[in-house]
């Protein structure tokens, strides 16, 4: 059986249940023996990632391109499109995700807990998620991939909103969401495999948020 080795919030490890959820895909899920960056994870995962999959003695790291070995080895129930036009932006919304609309949450990160705020930071950190929420409104509506099929590019994208709702009032003043976004937002919950993957993460992003003494 795969097995993948994760971290209890972390959202790129919620990303790739989402994928194992869709394609039914047996996996055993465990933390890093002796946690992350020990010299027994290391012995198994050198660069030390989470997410990482283990297939026998295949051992790789990082979301997407986990993502894509299972697309390949598990062709049923695809997530990515039959075209190339359309495989480019599935791809495309997964890569805006990681390098733009993540990181653009990331950086309210350090500044969670009340007691180690920095205001300036925060605002700062609200007007680059706005931008990105901006852009990811206009990539939506010139779109043409369908929202009843979900796609690999959809699982870190729909992550990514849920914690930038739940950052919106205790960690960062409320935010201006595109018509667009909203409405993607609803439809990728009514998934089954976003859905059950939100009912079991959510309580860890709650509890994330209560050890910061953010909530």
């Amino acid at each position: 059986m795969l097995r993948i080795y994760t971290s209890d919030h972390s959202l790129y490890c919620a990303k790739l249940r989402i994928l194992f959820r869709h394609k039914q895909i047996a996996f055993e899920e465990a933390p890093p023996p002796g946690g992350g960056g020990s010299a027994e994870y290391l012995s198994i995962v050198p660069s030390g990632n989470i997410p990482a999959l283990v297939d026998g003695d295949l051992v790789l790291t990082d979301s997407e391109a986990i993502a894509e070995y299972l697309e390949e080895k598990y062709p049923e129930r695809p997530m990515l499109p039959e075209t190339q036009v359309g495989r480019a932006l599935s791809r495309e919304r997964s890569r805006f995700a990681d390098t733009r609309l993540e990181p653009a949450l990331r950086l309210t990160f350090p500044h969670v807990a009340p007691s180690s705020r920095d205001a300036g930071a925060i605002n700062a950190a609200h007007a680059i998620i706005t931008k990105r929420l901006v852009a990811l409104a206009v990539m939506l509506d010139r779109s043409p991939l369908p929202r009843d099929h979900l796609w690999m590019g959809d699982c870190g994208t729909i992550v990514t909103l849920e914690w930038i709702a739940l950052f919106e009032g205790p960690v960062i003043a409320a935010l201006d969401w595109p018509e667009a976004v909203t409405t993607y937002r609803r439809q990728m919950l009514q998934h089954a495999a976003v859905a059950d993957e939100m009912t079991a993460y959510r309580p860890e992003m709650l509890h994330y948020m209560r050890e910061k003494g953010a909530l």
